[in-house]
């Protein structure tokens, strides 16, 4: 059993981020909230996505969300971590297809299973090869719920609650979060 979770997973789960969040979903509300990706709201989008990639991930896949940071001067596309999940947000002047292709055949190249989630038609038509299948970032949002929906089945007849994490947005009194925006806008 020991030997078992310490394997390491032979495939690779590479997410178009931007793509998925606008895909629909949970997401949705996240994207219609924030066109400007700084915004409190697009973190929160960003922060459910990876810990639903996580928990799709599981112990199969080796997983890694790419953001799109093309038109960012300051991104030098370095990766984080968010608990399992590795995430970049692309380089200046590179898009996320680009990443996620590289990625791609890297990982082909070196006998692994890549699972690429995007609904992007590049990446549709650069990645498949033998061992590269993609999933649409809309199939990916519907696993994400049929996931939950087993989550919270497992969940009610013991009555153990499912963790959700509170952002302090949305904790905050709504007229004490319009303040604030006002203020970092600098409309007082």
């Amino acid at each position: 059993m020991k030997d078992s979770l310490k394997q390491k997973p032979s495939k690779v789960l590479l997410v178009d981020g931007y793509n998925v969040i606008r895909a629909g979903g949970n997401y949705e509300c996240f994207a219609r909230q924030a066109p400007d990706h700084t915004q409190d709201t697009f973190n929160a989008a960003r922060e459910a996505l990876l810990s639903d990639v996580a928990n799709f991930a599981g112990r199969e896949y080796k997983a890694t969300v790419i953001f799109d940071g093309a038109g960012n001067p300051g991104s030098r596309g370095e990766e984080q971590v968010f608990g399992s999940v590795k995430y970049l947000f692309s380089p200046a002047g590179t898009s996320a297809d680009t990443i996620i292709e590289k990625l791609a055949n890297n990982a082909a190249n070196k006998g692994l299973e890549v699972l690429v989630v995007s609904s992007d038609a590049t990446i549709q038509s650069t990645v498949f090869s033998h061992r590269v299948t993609r999933m649409s970032a809309s199939g990916f949002c519907n696993e994400i719920e049929s996931l939950r929906g087993c989550l919270d089945e497992l969940a009610a007849p013991t009555n153990i609650a499912v963790a959700r994490k509170n952002t302090l947005a949305e904790r905050l009194d709504p007229k004490v979060a319009e303040k604030l925006k006002r203020m970092v806008r600098g409309d007082g």
